[in-house]
């Protein structure tokens, strides 16, 4: 009974999220954040960049699925490496 208690608990306050370590990349910073749905860990995060009017930011978040959140946070990593890399400042353009 407890245990199916704690279960609807959990559901209610929404996915499990793991915030990574912050990663430079040139003028950006990368905040890996995987979240957990159905079990599985999706590829999520914010990339921010400081600009004289002010931080811009763009959150991101992949269909990529992963079976635990140290993989997912790694590879949220290299997706936002990527993302960077194909858009430069464009990125932050696009809805987020």
């Amino acid at each position: 009974m407890l245990a199916r208690l704690w279960a609807r608990l959990r559901r209610r306050s929404g996915p499990r999220r793991v915030r990574g370590e912050e990663v430079v990349y040139g003028p950006y910073r990368i905040l890996p954040e995987p979240f957990e749905q159905d079990g599985r860990w999706i590829t999520a995060g914010i990339i921010r960049r400081e600009t004289p009017e002010g931080v811009r930011e763009h959150r991101f978040v992949r269909a990529d699925n992963h079976a635990g959140p140290e993989e997912a946070v790694a590879f949220s990593v290299t997706k936002a490496r990527q993302i960077i890399d194909q858009l430069g400042d464009r990125l932050f353009d696009l809805p987020s």
